[in-house]
């Protein structure tokens, strides 16, 4: 809104300062961040009211877990709605990647809401059927990588290359909802201990503030060799958004956790990352600087696909980060271990910009 006033009036005198992207990230940030403290205690005592006993609690999983009965979930509307809120006020109003962006965050985690109302409303942790709820995700990321690919970008861009590799042509909309359903769902697995999903997004989300600045800047993505998208700077004020609406749920979220994000922030999240790597044509490198969610969500697959075929699991409980809990590693242990993994693998993903 702010952007848009500015442009309106022709940026006259302080007005100036909202040209610059820098600025407006830097305001989105704290704007969530301030939001998500100031509405986090009633919102969260709403929900503690509307939800009664809270969460339910898988009876297979760890025993520890157990004791977080009666937590409330869907805090993820407490991070998109700080979210949506300094997006309205910081965003360009005109760039499509950002509206893009925001139509498969919102849509995300209008499903991932739908599906804690399930668990809440059933007292079962079994929410809306798997197949209905991935038809509804593949159908808002087509429509949102439709809308990113509507300049006929369909080339597809790989780590350690210069130049894009081969023209998906109109299968990349196919290519790329995967790619925002398949992170989406793999940020959703993840979210299993108290902080061991939001900082590793928060850490993802840093990230792409340097990519998608440098993508969106022809000067240095000439020099670094990777793929120039005009417009796609603007998605730092998402990305700078996340964070701050991140680092507000987490001031709750911290062990022992006062509410669950629940599918309805977990899902949003890896979503919106998603589709901003898409959008800055770093879908390969998404898996690089999110590879802490891949193997999340590799080690539910394998479990399962090894457990079908021959009766053994390979992991003593999937997603890994329980197998971990069953060695005998306390929560806030595995929580800051696989922290510090997810900080170096971004590192890891920012260190191929340059080895083109």
């Amino acid at each position: 809104m702010f952007y848009w006033i500015a442009e309106q009036l022709g940026y006259p005198g302080v007005f100036n300062l909202f040209r610059y992207i820098t600025l407006r990230a830097g305001a989105a940030a704290a704007t969530a961040l301030f939001i998500g403290l100031l509405i986090g205690p009633k919102f969260i005592g709403w929900l503690r009211v509307r939800q009664g006993k809270g969460q339910p609690i898988r009876d297979d999983g760890p025993l520890s877990h157990l004791a977080k009965r009666g937590t409330p979930t869907m805090g993820g509307l407490m991070i998109l709605t700080s979210l949506a809120i300094s997006m309205f006020l910081w965003m360009d109003f005109s760039n499509r990647y950002v509206w893009a962006c925001m139509l498969i965050t919102i849509g995300f985690g209008a499903i991932g809401f739908l599906d804690d109302y399930d668990k809440v409303k059933k007292r079962s942790h079994k929410g809306v059927s798997g197949r209905v709820r991935l038809l509804a995700e593949f159908i808002v990321a087509g429509l949102g990588c439709w809308i990113i690919s509507w300049n006929g970008a369909t080339e597809l861009y790989i780590p350690f290359y210069n130049g894009p590799v081969i023209d998906l042509g109109p299968f990349y909309i196919l290519f790329a909802a995967f790619v925002v359903v398949a992170f989406g769902n793999a940020v959703n697995l993840t979210d299993g201990l108290d902080g061991l999903a939001t900082m590793p997004v928060i850490i993802a989300s840093l990230a792409f503030i340097i990519i998608t600045y440098l993508v969106g800047n022809k000067i240095f993505a000439t020099y670094l060799g990777i793929p120039h998208v005009l417009g796609v700077g603007g998605l730092t004020v998402l990305c700078s958004a996340i964070i701050g609406s991140g680092l507000a749920f987490l001031w709750f979220n911290a062990p022992p956790a006062a509410v669950f994000m629940g599918d309805t922030g977990s899902l949003a999240l890896g979503g919106a990352l998603g589709a901003i790597a898409v959008s800055a044509r770093h879908e390969i490198v998404l898996g690089i600087i999110g590879g802490l969610f891949v193997l999340e969500a590799m080690s539910v697959i394998i479990q399962v696909f090894v457990f079908k075929r021959t009766g053994k699991r390979v992991f003593r409980m999937a997603p890994i980060h329980h197998h971990f809990e069953q060695l005998g590693w306390s929560e806030p242990t595995v929580v800051i271990r696989f922290w510090i993994v997810a900080f170096v693998l971004a590192l890891a993903g920012l260190a191929t910009l340059k080895l083109r």
